[in-house]
């Protein structure tokens, strides 16, 4: 369960910032992660509850963004995003490509706070 390290280094960052902002509470986190990154929302919210317990993010809400994958053919640069297990381009039918989008883990977009 890595989502229990994510949320702990999110509250260390939040931290952070309200040692740097000077803000006492957080009402929410809007967060954004890849679509094959492997975080699992909900994981990480139960583990985000649980530590931010006796914290300023106590009851913050976290809000998140999927990015959907997106993979780049090599030979003709067309984006289009992987159907699971085929591993083609759909315009030239190449399998040399790269995931360009969709597999970023963890990313802080914005912090609402008082």
């Amino acid at each position: 369960m890595h989502e229990l390290s994510l949320a702990s280094s999110l509250l260390d960052i939040v931290h952070g910032y309200s040692l740097e902002h000077k803000f006492k509470k957080v009402n929410s986190i809007k967060l954004s992660f890849g679509e094959l990154s492997g975080v699992n929302k909900d994981s990480l919210t139960f583990a985000f509850k649980a530590l931010a317990k006796g914290t300023i993010a106590e009851g913050a809400d976290l809000m998140f963004t999927l990015i959907p994958a997106v993979a780049t053919c090599c030979a003709c640069r067309r984006n289009f995003q992987p159907p699971g297990d085929i591993a083609e381009c759909p315009s030239c039918g190449s399998q040399e490509m790269y995931l360009s989008a969709g597999f970023d883990e963890l990313k802080l977009l914005e912090l609402d706070v008082e």
